[in-house]
């Protein structure tokens, strides 16, 4: 075959990325979570077509767009699995208080005064940029105006799993149960042919929402096969109060309600018996763990290693801002596989291997997309980040998987992709100014600011 028939025989695709390390993850488990070097991935409409060794990959591919990453890891971008994004705009409104005091003294007044359109759509449009320079690419979220979080993750082409919410009572997006699932369910007809965008029923948690909306909301996730994704167990108050109102433990009156079953997503779940774990397991339960915002409210700490043991899935969050003070998926990798290591009294609890595992491919199982993305294979999504292990603090390096998790911060994120889409090069974003940025959160301060110092 003369060169210019070889040539005639490649196929061109849209971009190709040939990193130095690339941690595929894999949908297959975490024991397969290490680092390979010598691949190269194409990717060809939003899509990966390839992964082989680069040399071999150019004999079948060729492209206009080659981004080679030397001295940088390549894996699946961070799945953010619990979200309250527009609170980035209360980030250290009212710090260092119990979460009871918190919410009903000074969060839950903030929002009644706070909250419409366009204020969740400034505080969503700062979260996902932080979000995106920490090489989170997808996140579910659950808040108030999910209709203005829906349009600024579409607009930013990020990946987003939106929270139907859902309470009693009223609030600026729903007069009651009744007008937050109607309300809920029309936004999801809004953007059902979206690439981007997917739906949860997002019923705040057992002692915001009552029988009645509860199982409508059980009937409904099974008919239409999405996640309910709940804040669960995630103080000793909440436990008491449920037993005092209704003579039984949270999980048990979901369990009752027909939402324990492999579509609830059960956030925090501070509060475990033994036998809460077995049930928690035979039902196919996802639970997120949140391990710096528990740590900060003293909610308590989940036992993720436990939960790992009996073949639990487990995804990572960040909490809102307003409870963190971050969406840094580094930070919480760390803290979660350090916590677990403490509270179990074993330095081999809750690995490297198991917690960037829990970041990106938890998440994506938690959130039923786990052939979309989550990991690096081909079919999927091409949701990706790559992080520079070419710094002082990243050396010597030996084993990239537990650098990331122990050593990286999200000043290394050089590149992240969702859907094939460049958001960050270069450790800057691609779509975002960040002087509008700051200019937009410091004009919210001072009326917020202003606000308080005259009530």
């Amino acid at each position: 075959m003369s060169h210019s028939e070889e040539a005639a025989t490649l196929k061109h695709v849209d971009q190709i990325i040939s990193p130095e390390w690339m941690i595929p993850v894999s949908s297959k488990g975490k024991r397969n979570v290490k680092a390979l070097t010598g691949l190269s991935i194409a990717i060809n409409h939003n899509k990966i077509v390839a992964i082989e060794p680069t040399p071999r990959l150019f004999k079948h591919y060729t492209t206009d767009s080659h981004t080679e990453l030397p001295n940088q890891a390549l894996l699946p971008g961070f799945v953010n699995c619990h979200t309250h994004a527009a609170m980035s705009l209360f980030k250290g409104l009212s710090d260092d208080l119990p979460l009871m005091m918190w919410l009903e003294n000074h969060i839950w007044p903030a929002e009644r005064k706070w909250v419409d359109d366009a204020f969740c759509e400034d505080g969503v449009t700062l979260a996902i940029a932080e979000m995106l320079l920490s090489g989170t690419t997808c996140f579910n979220d659950m808040y108030f105006q999910p209709n203005m979080t829906a349009k600024v993750a579409q607009k930013l082409g990020v990946r987003a799993t939106i929270g139907m919410l859902m309470f009693d009572f009223p609030s600026a997006w729903g007069s009651g149960w009744e007008d937050y699932l109607k309300k809920g369910l029309s936004l999801r007809d809004d953007y059902k042919h979206s690439e981007l965008l997917t739906f949860a029923f997002a019923p705040h948690a057992p002692y915001t929402v009552s029988d009645e909306p509860l199982s409508k909301i059980a009937t409904l996730s099974n008919e239409l096969s999405l996640p309910v994704h709940m804040h669960v167990h995630e103080t000793a108050h909440e436990i008491k109060e449920s037993l005092s109102q209704h003579g039984k433990r949270p999980l048990k009156r979901l369990q009752e309600l027909e939402l324990v079953n492999p579509n609830l997503i059960a956030v925090h779940v501070t509060q475990l018996h033994r036998n809460e774990i077995e049930t928690i397991a035979s039902h196919g339960v996802s639970v997120v763990h949140c391990p710096q915002s528990n740590m900060k409210l003293a909610s308590g700490i989940s036992p993720v290693q436990d939960l790992l043991t009996a073949e639990i899935n487990v995804a990572l969050g960040t909490d809102g801002n307003a409870s963190n003070n971050d969406l840094n998926m580094f930070s919480e990798m760390k803290t979660a596989s350090l916590l677990s290591k403490v509270y179990t009294g074993s330095a081999q609890a809750c690995s490297a291997a198991d917690i960037l595992y829990s970041a990106t491919m938890g998440g994506a199982k938690a959130l039923g997309m786990e052939k979309l993305c989550g990991s690096i294979e081909v079919g999927k999504a091409a949701d990706l980040t790559a992080i520079d292990l070419n710094t002082i603090q990243a050396q010597p390096l030996y084993d990239p998987v537990s650098q990331i998790v122990y050593t990286a911060g999200r000043e290394q994120v050089s590149h992240v992709w969702v859907n094939g889409r460049l958001q960050v090069e270069n450790g800057h974003l691609c779509r975002l100014d960040n002087s509008q940025l700051i200019s937009m959160a410091k004009n919210w301060r001072d009326k917020i600011q202003h606000s308080k110092a005259n009530a």
